[in-house]
Parts: structure tokens; C-alpha cells; sequence
């Protein structure tokens, strides 16, 4: 009878002990074989998580190259050393002599130059013309959540210490006549594209914006704001661009 006495108090400790190991594995978290260095799901850790702790996922983005082909001339207007330097000289009172007007390197002057010597556009001049596309669109389009939601790359340009996007075409050099201090007039001379195109690489945020989407808002941009001088939301007619469709959209990364 003692020995049946033991047994019974044997297997009951023993189906204890097997309920608590299996409540201690039930209450950890199921195991997640992801890639290396993934984060597990939040749904997978929840029931591990300290009190108070906050699991963040990694933002999710992706950039694609988008072919654009120009439907106005394009025109640039950088500001040149010698504007640089006539401001410097007005800063410490002293008198900028008066030089002979130079077409020529006016003109040159006006261009941003990759670092192979080729011509760009800043690429942020792209970003711009992408956020301010928001007004074309619903409410909740805005352009503080576009500027954090879009990025513009292009190439890094060592000589303008600018991002720049290449510029595929020849200018050639025209001459305006513009308004200046006291209602006078002088001529300018910049470098003008009558047909043009580039590629401009986007990043996005995923969560944030799709990619369509992402296409809607630069084609808006490029026919209704435009990049460069004389753009049309400065009033002028210039610098207008579309999606080129005989082009592909290329995912990057």
C-alpha cells in the first residue's frame, strides 16, 4: 500500500513539473528563422516583450530611375563667381572694378558642370519641382509629408559641390534682356536646351507613398512647376518635362 502511496505522489510531481516546462515554452516567443539580421515580426515578439518596450521596423524603401524627356527648352542661371564676388566686395565697401562684358564666359558661368565636364541640373531643383506637384492633388498630398517622404540622387560633382542630374543634349547660348536695380536693363547670356532629356533616380519611403504614385507626382511637377529659369511656376514657359515612355522605369535597389 506504501509503495502504491509513493507511486501516485511520484507521477503526480512528475505531471506537474511536465505542466510548468510546458506553460514556460508556451509563454516564450515562437522562433523565426529570417534571413540573417532580420527582425522577427512584431506579431512574433509581442508576448516577450518587456513592459514598455517598443519594437520599430526598419523603414522600407526603394529607389527607381525614371527617364524624363524635356517638352520646353531648358535653361540654367547658376550664380556666378563673379556675382560671388561683386556681393563680397559690397559687404566690405569696396568699389568691384568694372569689366568689359564677356558673352562667352557669361555664358559658360551660367552651366553646373559634373566633374567629367558634361552638364547638369541640381538634382534638389528636381525634388522642388516634385513637392510643389502636391497642389495638384487631394488634401492629404502634402508637401511636408512629400519632402519626408522623397529623396532626388544624382551625381556628385567635385567642381559644384552639388548632386546634379545629367543633362542629355547641346545647348547653345541665348541672350535675354532683363531687368535690373532703378528699372535699367542688361543682357544675359545662358546656355538653353531646346530638346533635352535625363534620368532621375527616387527614393522613397513604401509605407508612405506607392510607386505609381511616386510617377503621378513627378510627371505633375514637370508639367505644371518645371525646373530652371523662366519655369512656369515663376511665370515663364520653360523647363517643362514628362515620363518618357520610350523608356523604361528601372528599379535600383
Amino acid at each position: 500500500m506504501t509503495a502504491t502511496k509513493t507511486e501516485k505522489v511520484a507521477k503526480k510531481s512528475v505531471k506537474k513539473a511536465a505542466k510548468k516546462a510546458a506553460k514556460a515554452v508556451a509563454e516564450r516567443p515562437p522562433s523565426y528563422e529570417g534571413p540573417k539580421g532580420e527582425l522577427a515580426p512584431p506579431e512574433l515578439m509581442s508576448r516577450s516583450l518587456p513592459e514598455g518596450q517598443i519594437v520599430i521596423s526598419r523603414i522600407n524603401t526603394e529607389t527607381i530611375r525614371i527617364p524624363i524627356i524635356g517638352i520646353a527648352p531648358l535653361m540654367t542661371n547658376k550664380f556666378s563667381n563673379k556675382a560671388k564676388q561683386q556681393m563680397r566686395d559690397a559687404m566690405q565697401n569696396r568699389k568691384s572694378p568694372r569689366e568689359p562684358k564677356n558673352p562667352e564666359q557669361e555664358y559658360h558661368d551660367a552651366a553646373y558642370y559634373l566633374d567629367d565636364g558634361e552638364r547638369g541640373m541640381q538634382a534638389i531643383a528636381f525634388k522642388k519641382c516634385t513637392v510643389s506637384a502636391a497642389r495638384y492633388f487631394p488634401k492629404n498630398v502634402t508637401m511636408v509629408g512629400l519632402k519626408q517622404a522623397l529623396f532626388m540622387e544624382g551625381e556628385f560633382s567635385k567642381k559644384e559641390g552639388l548632386m546634379l542630374v545629367r543633362i542629355i543634349g547641346t545647348p547653345e547660348m541665348r541672350e535675354d534682356v532683363v531687368r535690373v536695380g532703378n528699372g535699367g536693363a542688361d543682357l544675359r547670356y545662358r546656355p538653353y536646351w531646346y530638346e533635352w532629356s535625363a534620368s532621375i533616380d527616387v527614393t522613397y519611403v513604401k509605407s508612405m507613398l506607392t510607386r505609381d504614385s511616386v510617377l503621378s507626382l513627378v510627371e505633375a511637377g514637370g508639367l505644371g512647376v518645371g525646373v530652371g529659369e523662366y519655369r512656369p511656376e515663376k511665370g515663364g514657359d520653360c523647363g517643362t518635362f514628362k515620363i518618357d515612355e520610350s523608356r523604361q522605369v528601372e528599379i535600383i535597389r
